[in-house]
């Protein structure tokens, strides 16, 4: 009775997935991008938008500077201004992956295209392409991404174009450094003789064996990301005031981290509820990435 073979690539991704899923770590990680892409998912629900043409803009009631404690009307309290933090978290966890996935998938492709392509072919090309990585390397990195918000004007979209600005250079970088490693293989060498074009080289048989090291940074970068824009958000230069956003919720509470004299936490819900939600947002992103590392790392891969 003749035996089906399974096709390589298909042992290989079950092998991947089983070296990934085995890690408690991952486990984690995916549960919280689980719930987390489900809060993101069902956010008009579970916090309908009083303003159905800005769903973004949290809703308030008053103008007082006070935060208001968690209570009926406010499961999470009000910061100051009266916005609902609970609205607030819910919808911020859509900025985030907006902010996130758009960011770093961006900053991927530009990084990767040129990092292949300045592998691949070396010479001049690669020069002028790695001179350009150095150039941008050459400034720190949070200096850079608010030169380009300031530059570009204050908002989260500036915020995202900046940010892809700062970070493809170290895709490009890494990816270079993985089509080094790959480019005069055999079966690389044996394709150009059969006059296989470059781009079906590059695309068909390079990326797929020089992407791994690049795309653990991106799965690792999506987190921090967020914290990054956070930041920015957190001085002035991202959301304006009222809009879901993590940091800008951080921002509006930077007044009441310590409480009156006699009680330090009296406004401990402003901080604690956003700020919650991007740890663990954060640390999911970074338990997959780990996770992902351990398992594309060819000298543990095999253990």
């Amino acid at each position: 009775m003749e035996t089906k073979t399974e096709h390589p690539r298909i042992k290989e991704l079950k092998f991947t997935l089983y070296r990934i899923f085995q890690n408690p770590s991952a486990i984690i990680g995916v549960v919280l991008l689980f719930i987390f892409l489900t809060i993101a998912a069902l956010a008009p629900y579970i916090a309908p938008p009083k303003f159905e043409h800005q769903p973004y803009m949290m809703p308030h009631k008053g103008y007082s500077m006070t935060p208001q404690p968690p209570g009926e009307g406010h499961i999470f309290g009000t910061t100051s201004g009266q916005y609902d933090i609970f609205y607030g978290v819910i919808w911020g966890t859509r900025t985030a992956f907006k902010i996130g996935v758009t960011v770093v998938l961006s900053a991927f492709v530009i990084g990767a295209i040129l990092g292949i392509t300045a592998g691949y072919y070396g010479g001049m090309i690669d020069e002028l392409i790695m001179r350009a990585v150095d150039v941008f390397f050459a400034v720190p990195f949070m200096i850079l991404a608010m030169a380009f918000v300031v530059a570009f004007g204050r908002g989260l979209n500036s915020i995202m174009i900046a940010l892809i600005l700062v970070i493809w250079r170290r895709y490009a970088r890494v990816m270079r450094a993985g089509v080094l490693s790959v480019r005069d293989e055999d079966y690389i060498l044996a394709a150009k003789s059969m006059g296989v074009s470059d781009i079906r080289i590059m695309l068909r048989h390079i990326f797929p064996n020089a992407v791994y090291p690049t795309m653990v940074i991106a799965f690792m970068d999506a987190g921090s990301i967020v914290i990054t824009a956070a930041f920015l958000s957190f001085i002035g230069l991202g959301a304006p005031i009222g809009y879901a956003d993590w940091g800008q919720m951080l921002a509006m509470a930077r007044n009441y981290i310590v409480g009156p004299a006699g009680e330090p936490l009296k406004f401990w819900y402003t901080i604690f509820f956003p700020g919650l939600f991007m740890i663990l947002f954060v640390l999911a992103w970074n338990l997959f990435g780990d996770a992902l590392r351990d398992a594309f790392d060819p000298k543990l891969r095999r253990k």
